[in-house]
């Protein structure tokens, strides 16, 4: 960090660091067999020195005219191109149309994905003629040198979350600067509602998050700080999570045992999981550009945020199915809906094909571990329709 770049430690890579950051991944081995066994892994067990050259060769060949971020950014669209026609069987948008022209946005996503939500957002702006996003990545997710270039060199900053005491609130404030350098410099940013992912499937925005970017306006108090960044909620919501089970499993740990032991892969087997996993449908949906009122508190801005996030969250036939699945054995399941949403749960019609599908998904978890899925698919449609 300097003084004429404060935000050095944090930040994203300039143009003109790309390109030696580049040909440095290049030189990492542990680069280059990681992406050569992501790609080819039953290879990379059996030659992984001639399978690590061949990609070496071929990664170098494929950035040899990257030379600046746009240059980067079109990369990563070409491999989202073919991620999105693997792994999905729909992308669609909502709302982006109706965003004021001229203005950059900080949107407030809920949380599935580590790697997906801010990549498919950033796909809907790319596409749709607007800049893309600054994304705010945590450090926990950084534990090698060559990831966290890998995210630098695509527009995201980091988030410092292992800090505590002063030098937390000391970060804090620089990121609350940073995001609100770039929103007043016409850049649009994304940053998830929470710390974490949903796994349950609640979507809930933490008070926590708008302290912390109401911090570079203190003065100013926090609605004024807060309206000054433009805030538009966006819901993301995956017919199919590839990390499903994962994450039931998880939560059905810690309510077993009281914990969760994490080994040092497991966020980048999550990362991998949700790229090359199946995701079904997919939908972006963009909210309203938020004003808040001068006295508004944090939960009366988070109530706001959330209350967007569950109005445009597009329910998918596994949330529906999820639903049906648990009311079958604990009837009490529908009570949790209001007349609307029970009503919308008996009309809505799903694929005999789909239904089946999902079933089969569902029992091929381990038994504990199955309610727990369910409910994360299930807890979309109480927010929406609660009783």
């Amino acid at each position: 960090m300097t003084d004429s770049d404060p935000y050095q430690d944090i930040r994203p890579y300039h143009d003109s660091e790309i390109r030696p950051v580049l040909d440095r991944l290049l030189d990492t081995p542990e680069f280059i067999s990681s992406i050569a066994s992501f790609a080819y892994p039953t290879v990379s067990r059996i030659v992984p020195g001639i399978l690590n050259a061949l990609t070496r060769r071929r990664l170098k060949s494929q950035l040899q005219s990257v030379n600046d971020v746009s240059g980067m950014q079109d990369v990563i669209a070409g491999y989202m191109d073919k991620m999105i026609e693997r792994t999905t069987t729909g992308l669609t948008h909502s709302g982006l149309d109706l965003l004021p022209k001229g203005q950059s946005f900080l949107f407030i996503s809920n949380h599935r994905d580590i790697a997906m939500d801010p990549a498919f957002v950033n796909y809907m702006l790319y596409h749709s003629g607007h800049d893309t996003l600054y994304i705010a990545i945590g450090d926990n997710l950084l534990k090698r040198p060559f990831v966290t270039d890998l995210m630098r060199l695509n527009k995201s900053f980091i988030v410092r979350r292992s800090l505590k005491g002063r030098e937390l609130l000391k970060s804090s404030k620089l990121l609350s600067q940073y995001i609100d350098h770039l929103v007043g410099n016409q850049h649009n940013v994304w940053i998830a509602q929470r710390e974490g992912r949903a796994k349950d499937g609640i979507d809930r925005t933490d008070t926590a998050l708008l302290k912390m970017l109401g911090m570079a306006r203190k003065k100013e108090g926090l609605a004024a700080a807060l309206n000054a960044l433009n805030i538009v909620p966006v819901s993301i919501s995956y017919e199919l999570d590839p990390c499903d089970e994962l994450k039931a499993v998880e939560l059905q740990q810690k309510d077993e045992h009281g914990f969760f032991e994490k080994d040092e892969k497991s966020d980048i087997h999550s990362i991998v999981t949700g790229m090359v996993g199946n995701k079904g449908r997919v939908h972006v949906a963009f909210g309203e550009l938020l004003k808040f009122a001068p006295e508004a508190e944090d939960d009366d801005i988070a109530a706001l945020i959330d209350q967007q996030v569950l109005m445009h969250y597009r329910i998918q036939s596994s949330n529906v199915l999820a639903i049906r699945m648990l009311a079958k054995d604990s009837p009490e399941m529908m009570g949790k809906l209001s007349a609307e949403g029970q009503q919308f749960i008996q009309e809505y019609s799903v694929d005999a094909g789909l239904a089946a599908a999902f079933k089969a998904r569902i029992s091929a978890m381990p038994a504990k571990a199955q309610p727990y899925a369910l409910h994360m698919y299930a807890n979309p449609v109480i927010g929406r329709y609660p009783a």
